[in-house]
């Protein structure tokens, strides 16, 4: 039976399955000549409107229904809402990944979790990289964002260039990897580029983002004036946070504790691929309670106010190790995303 929706030759289709114009649940499809190219697979959280679902992923039924002539999955960076679903569709879609090394690391590890490591294997793409998944070809152009290794994807046919920004931010000092490659943005726009494909979290706003070099300087000053224990909510994901975080602890004399698990798993990813390695080793949480309240910094997870994180049962004094005292100190260092907004309580936000 012929498929009236397979791409033509003679056409360049593009195909939101979920992510365009909302937070998260990131799934894109190019199509062209019988064949589809899939950019990032993530998931969404669950909100007011949704009582009692905390995770929602897209309908892939789509692609399911074509899935022979998926020639790949193409991973942007490592937040949640572009690889989150990978380890509960993937066994649906059974295409070839692909990954820059830290993301690739970050998503082996859900793989593992998921018993998918052996079955799923992912295809390293340096940065900067290309590959070749006709009838397209791929290359990679290194954004800043707040986790390592963000990239655009450029997607060649010989009907012309795609650019897929995937999610980014100009930041001339990230303090962990790379700055953007405005060179290698400004040669793509010189050859010439039929349509760029951008859906970034507040990219109608308005003005310049600050830089990651801004925020030490925040939290320097806001630490600096803490006299107690410290606990200072973020992402995990959020790599160059975590670095500011320990900087700042250790120029003021505090050890730094690792609270979540999902902080633990990003450290090691980060580590494996040579961010992190010039930092001291972390605390354990069950070793917080050994050190002087002055002496200790925790960094959780927690800063959306999701229920289960680190954070939320500290503040219920769930946590079997760690708890807080009148007088100690929670910094909350993140925006709230608005996808999240319900679960959040009233906070500092640096």
């Amino acid at each position: 039976m012929t498929d009236a929706f397979s791409p033509k030759r003679d056409e360049l289709l593009f195909l939101a399955l979920g992510g365009a114009g909302e937070i998260g649940m990131n799934l894109n499809l190019y199509g062209h000549a019988g064949k589809w190219l899939m950019v990032d697979l993530g998931i969404t959280f669950g909100d007011e409107s949704t009582p009692g679902v905390d995770v929602i992923m897209p309908d892939i039924s789509f692609i399911k229904e074509r899935v022979k002539d998926l020639v790949g999955l193409v991973l942007t960076h490592a937040h949640e809402d572009h690889i989150g679903a990978v380890p509960y569709l993937w066994p649906q879609l059974r295409c070839p990944l692909y990954a820059t090394p830290f993301t690739a690391s970050v998503l082996r590890r859900k793989l593992e979790e998921a018993g998918l490591a052996k079955e799923a294997p992912i295809t390293l793409i340096p940065m900067s990289g290309k590959v070749s998944l006709a009838p397209f070809e791929v290359e990679l152009i290194t954004l800043t964002h707040s986790i390592p290794e963000p990239n655009a994807v450029v997607i060649r046919t010989p009907l012309g260039a795609v650019l897929h920004t995937g999610d980014w931010k100009l930041d001339p000092t990230p303090l962990v990897g790379e700055a953007t490659d405005e060179a290698a943005l400004r040669k793509l726009g010189d050859g010439g580029v039929l349509a760029m494909v951008c859906d970034s979290t507040n990219v109608f706003v308005e003005g310049a983002s600050g830089s990651e070099a801004d925020v030490r300087e925040s939290l320097r000053e806001v630490i600096g004036k803490l006299p107690n224990r410290v606990a200072v909510g973020c992402f995990a994901s959020n790599v160059a946070r975590l670095e500011t975080i320990t900087r700042v602890a250790m120029e003021h004399g505090r050890q730094v504790a690792l609270i979540g698990r999902s902080m633990w798993r990003m450290v090691a990813s980060a580590q494996e691929n040579g961010y992190l390695t010039d930092l001291p080793e972390f605390i354990q949480e069950h070793d917080v309670g050994y050190f002087p309240r002055e002496k200790i910094l925790m960094i959780c997870t927690g800063s959306q106010g999701e229920p289960r994180s680190a954070l939320a049962r500290i503040a219920r004094k769930e946590h079997p190790h760690v708890t807080l005292e009148p007088g100690d100190a929670v910094v909350f260092s993140s925006r709230t995303i608005p996808a999240t907004r319900s679960r959040s309580r009233s906070c500092r936000t640096i």
